[in-house]
């Protein structure tokens, strides 16, 4: 998806909302039946179809896929086709965080941007830019790079400062903002540390940013618009346990969708009052 498209469905939405399938097996409502690949495609195609008015992005962690094996594998690629025909409009991210280099980084672009047919993958950049470069050769797809995370040991790293006073986060995507653009790079930005985002707009002004941690990890979705929205939005902002899993019961579509339908209403009210002139 190219980034005129995903600006016009937050405008036409009002919604900058990416809903995170992070489908836990063991999580699932009892009152979907089946074999464990079964209940885990039926849960993401009712929460998809419940949501699907609310947000513009999904964003499936690939590791609740991997622990079921090859039928977990299966599930996530009938997901995104799933998506792909029904909601062709909806930008969908590969939460997988690879961080590879040569071949092995070519191959996983080829995996996630062909075979699977993503828009967008998440990516460690320790390696440097050989572990980016061959995702970015693709057109119309996107490197989500992790920059400042909302994990608590996010501290062992990306915050440590050199002798200049910098931190590695922004050097980060200072060194890697080169590597591709605005139209095919994005960062991953905690919401839990929404007061470091008027820094990091100034280091990229541009680059549209994949916020998790709004919902159950305690992020503002206020500060985050406040501190780094942009005039084209330039924001994605993630909720995954907090809609997906809003109830347990046999209401858990209802639920989600209203936790959904809530947040875009926020959002919507922050595209008012938010937005730079």
């Amino acid at each position: 998806m190219k980034r005129n498209d995903l600006v016009d469905n937050i405008f036409r939405k009002g919604s900058f909302l990416c809903v995170g399938l992070d489908t836990d097996i063991r999580k699932i409502p009892e009152i979907i039946t089946g074999t464990p690949a079964e209940r885990m495609l039926a849960f993401n195609k009712a929460i998809i179809d419940a949501t699907a008015p609310y947000c513009v992005a999904y964003k499936p962690n690939t590791a609740f896929y991997e622990s079921m094996g090859a039928e977990g594998w299966q599930v996530l690629a009938d997901t995104v086709a799933y998506i792909r025909a029904n909601y062709p409009d909806q930008f969908i991210i590969a939460d997988a965080k690879r961080g590879d280099i040569g071949n092995t980084a070519a191959l996983y672009a080829r995996a996630f941007f062909e075979t699977m047919d993503v828009d967008a993958v998440t990516l460690a950049p320790y390696m440097g830019e050989d572990s980016v470069k061959p995702f970015l050769a693709y057109e119309g797809r996107w490197s989500i790079i992790l920059a400042l995370t909302s994990n608590a040991s996010s501290s062992d790293f990306e915050t440590v400062k050199d002798a200049r006073d910098v931190p590695l986060y922004e050097r980060v995507i200072r060194r890697s903002r080169h590597w591709g653009s605005p139209i095919d790079t994005m960062y991953v930005v905690g919401a839990t540390k929404a007061e470091s985002l008027t820094h990091i707009r100034t280091v990229a002004p541009r680059h549209f940013l994949l916020v998790p941690g709004v919902g159950a990890q305690g992020g503002s979705l206020e500060e985050v618009a406040r501190y780094g929205m942009i005039d084209e939005c330039g924001l994605l902002v993630n909720s995954s346990r907090g809609i997906i899993y809003a109830s347990t019961g046999a209401d858990f579509s209802e639920a989600a969708a209203k936790a959904a339908a809530e947040l875009a209403a926020q959002m919507k009210e922050l595209l008012n009052t938010c937005l730079p002139q």
